[in-house]
């Protein structure tokens, strides 16, 4: 018996995402995307989990937020909770992309401060875009505490993250300028730098921002 259209699509659709070749995975996932199906959810998250392509998870992510949040989100909360670095921080990606604010309890201050540069990345992208109206000021403060850390790319990204804020995030900003520690006051200051003028761009932020630190520490 001749199995209906539907269902043969769906499993070729599932079958492309699992293949060895990444232009067939992302065609698969641009497929999915296209046409919505509750039969994908569970693998879509699945493949976000260890899809090496970069191009090929945005495709996923993008398939992921086609579908109704009441079923994709569940799945990603749980995917944040993976011992699986790239579980985390697509699943925080995709969630930041969904939008859906029900989300908001899973960025914990663990998340915010991820050994991982990837995740702990996604998960202030996330933050910023999930935070509930009028937890933006304690969300800065938690931000803060990751001001130093990690690569320039990590660096900006919190830089980001931070101005994405807007004027709450002043308080907590003004203190890390302040910090004992020169990474973190120097990271601080290029932030500042780059919020007040965002066409000076972070690499001329950051050396402004070294010379500063190199004049010692702030008078008492």
């Amino acid at each position: 018996m001749t199995r209906p259209v539907e269902e043969t699509n769906t499993g070729r659709a599932l079958r492309g995402l699992a293949s060895g070749s990444s232009s067939v995975r992302l065609q698969a996932a641009l497929a999915v995307g296209t046409v919505p199906d509750p039969a994908y959810v569970d693998t879509l998250v699945e493949r976000c989990a260890v899809e090496p392509e970069f191009f090929v998870r945005e495709m996923l992510t993008w398939a992921l937020t086609r579908h109704p949040a009441a079923l994709t989100v569940p799945l990603l909360l749980g995917e944040v909770r993976s011992e699986r670095a790239q579980a985390r921080s697509q699943a925080l990606h995709t969630l930041s992309k969904i939008g859906d604010r029900r989300a908001w309890p899973a960025i914990t201050p663990e998340l915010l401060a991820d050994a991982d540069e990837e995740v702990a990345r996604s998960a202030w992208r996330a933050a910023v875009v999930l935070v509930p109206e009028g937890e933006e000021r304690e969300l800065a403060v938690g931000l803060a505490t990751q001001f130093g850390r990690g690569t320039r790319e990590t660096r900006l990204s919190l830089s980001r993250a931070l101005i994405g804020l807007g004027e709450v995030m002043a308080p907590a900003l003004v203190a890390a300028t302040m910090d004992p520690d020169p990474r973190v006051r120097a990271h601080a200051i290029a932030t500042e730098r780059l919020w007040h003028d965002p066409d000076a761009g972070f690499e001329f932020a950051i050396e402004e921002a070294k010379r500063v630190v190199a004049l010692g520490p702030p008078e008492e």
